[in-house]
């Protein structure tokens, strides 16, 4: 199936320049399949004669990222690893460079004929898209593959309740749940000449090398990466999928999907999980709706929320003026448990 036009946003209409290949800055969506800026880039790849390379750009924590530490790290170095396998199976070349995305997707682009954007929509990321779009002077386009339904298509307004985004999306998802063909590369990367500035096959190794807050530890209950994404998906609609619709508040009744880090790291397609949801044996309508409520409509009121307001991350900004008049009203009020962070541990 082709890609929606309402997934692509060219931010540079020229014509492609003459270069050794079509560059994918795969930010968002790290995954080597149901990665509709992927398919595209391959498509152009295909079109000009050309191969295709992935580029991503890795910075440490620290100042870049203080609140991420070696848990997080080693989940999307995992997922790398992961994306780079699937990747050159299909021949795509993937190179990994220790700089901000913009600065990797500068660098790379020196040498190819265009660029394509995956799309994320915090404020970091922005600026990100918005130093390319300013610098890169051969055409440039960006392809949404991190939501069902591209944000501008849904509303062009800050919705402040699920209730009044849910019947636009329901109108409008109906074209986007479908499932998307890997295109076949008939241009594989040879050697280009392009190495990665950290290897990404063994993610201990690069966890070891990065700096980085190593207080809290991976965890070997998550494993990062696509492969175990669809592999946890399918699992959970086989069993606990089934109660999901009618206990899915209670967190103590494990029917949770835990797919919420896979989601956040573009390891699983929205789409693809979408539409596995909506195929399961298992489960009823109930169970099905109540999944797609969560996984779409509220998943997409936070990208909504963070597209159309700038403030999003102010707590003067992003709470509403009743509700910062309420928690102030109440600030005072006598609680009768206290727990401290080691019960809460």
């Amino acid at each position: 199936m082709a890609i929606q036009a309402g997934r692509i946003r060219v931010l540079k209409d020229v014509a492609p320049r003459d270069g050794a290949y079509v560059l994918y800055l795969m930010q968002q969506g790290m995954r080597s399949r149901d990665n509709p800026a992927l398919e595209y880039a391959v498509e152009e790849g295909n079109r000009l004669g050309l191969p295709v390379v992935a580029g991503f750009g890795l910075l440490d924590g620290g100042k870049h990222f203080p609140e991420a530490n070696a848990r997080h790290y080693a989940f999307l170095l995992q997922g790398l690893r992961d994306a780079k396998a699937g990747l050159e199976r299909r021949g795509i070349a993937f190179v990994l460079r220790r700089a901000t995305p913009a600065e990797a997707a500068l660098t790379l682009g020196r040498k190819a004929a265009m660029l394509v954007l995956d799309r994320g929509y915090l404020t970091v990321q922005k600026s990100w898209y918005a130093a390319i779009e300013r610098d890169f002077d051969g055409r440039l386009v960006q392809v949404e593959g991190d939501v069902v339904v591209p944000v501008e298509v849904v509303s062009a307004k800050h919705e402040f309740a699920a209730r009044t985004l849910r019947p636009k999306l329901h109108r409008a998802w109906e074209p986007y749940l479908a499932p998307l063909r890997a295109r076949r590369v008939k241009h594989p990367a040879g050697d280009l000449g392009l190495a990665s500035d950290l290897d990404v096959s063994d993610p201990d190794a690069a966890l070891a090398a990065m700096t980085l807050d190593r207080d809290v530890k991976p965890v070997r209950r998550f494993h990062g990466g696509e492969a175990e994404a669809h592999r946890r998906l399918d699992a959970y609609l086989a069993g606990p999928f089934a109660e999901y619709g009618t206990v899915r508040n209670r967190p103590e009744a494990g029917a949770a999907s835990h797919l919420s880090p896979y989601l956040h790291f573009g390891q699983i397609s929205p789409v693809a999980a979408a539409l596995k949801v909506q195929a399961a044996k298992t489960g009823g309508p109930e169970d099905r709706a109540a999944f797609l409520e969560e996984l779409i409509v509220r998943r997409e009121l936070a990208m909504n929320h963070v597209h159309t307001n700038p403030g999003y991350d102010r707590y003067e900004a992003a709470v509403p003026d009743w509700a910062r008049k309420a928690l102030a009203e109440h600030a005072g009020d006598p609680r009768p448990h206290l727990y401290d962070e080691a019960a809460l541990a």
